[in-house]
């Protein structure tokens, strides 16, 4: 019986996100890579749409990047000024807790390089990404530095299209997909380990490792 009224609350949190699959054909600025290093790659239309408040718009002219809280040096920075930093590039899984996956070419830059130039002052050991829909989500500083994660701008060679967190999506590998927090327009230190965000709020897991059960 426990097992049964679990699932129904999490089929309840998958409809109440607006999870369908839209079945659209994005429109991409350039040609799409499938494959790469003898890697077959899923498409960019392989996701389905399961943001809070649907795709969003971000003007790019207006386009903000803010670094703040427990930090010497806050930042506000514009979409080019994020492409300066070093670019890299990995071929990384999102697994969703609705059971699909993909497995995408992300290119973009490391989050440790970002946040390492506002200085994080000692103590600060968690991450708090901020989205342009309202949706947040938190990491560990460390597992961001260690495992190179990146904010991805490009995925199978193309910009990254809105309905896939344009301007920029983390990329957090060996996480469940609702840590991989779209259209980002904040990236806060904090020194609060237990920070709750949208679903994790809601009962899912503040880890969010892939190996581990999402829900509780």
């Amino acid at each position: 019986m426990k097992r049964i009224i679990l699932s129904l609350l999490v089929l309840s949190l998958i409809i109440s996100s607006g999870c369908v699959n839209r079945g659209d054909v994005i429109e991409l600025d350039g040609t799409e890579v499938r494959e790469y290093q003898g890697e077959r790659l899923s498409s960019v239309n392989d996701f389905r749409e399961n943001s809070i408040r649907g795709p969003q718009e971000v003007d790019v002219k207006d386009y903000r990047l803010m670094v703040f809280g427990l930090v010497d040096r806050p930042m506000n920075y514009t979409y080019g000024q994020v492409l300066d930093f070093q670019g890299y590039s990995k071929v990384v899984t999102l697994f969703c807790v609705e059971g699909w996956n993909a497995k995408i070419l992300w290119e973009g830059v490391l989050v440790s390089d970002i946040v390492g130039a506002s200085e994080p002052v000692e103590g600060a050991d968690t991450v708090i990404f901020h989205a342009a829909d309202g949706y947040a989500s938190s990491l560990p500083l460390g597992y961001l530095g260690d495992n190179r994660i990146i904010m991805a701008y490009r995925m199978n060679g193309v910009t990254l299209p809105e309905e896939r967190g344009f301007p920029f999506q983390l990329v957090a590998e060996d996480k469940w997909g609702y840590k991989w927090v779209k259209w980002i327009t904040g990236i806060e230190l904090s020194d609060d380990p237990s920070y709750e965000g949208y679903w994790e709020s809601r009962g899912y897991s503040n880890e969010g490792d892939v190996d581990r059960p999402f829900f509780g």
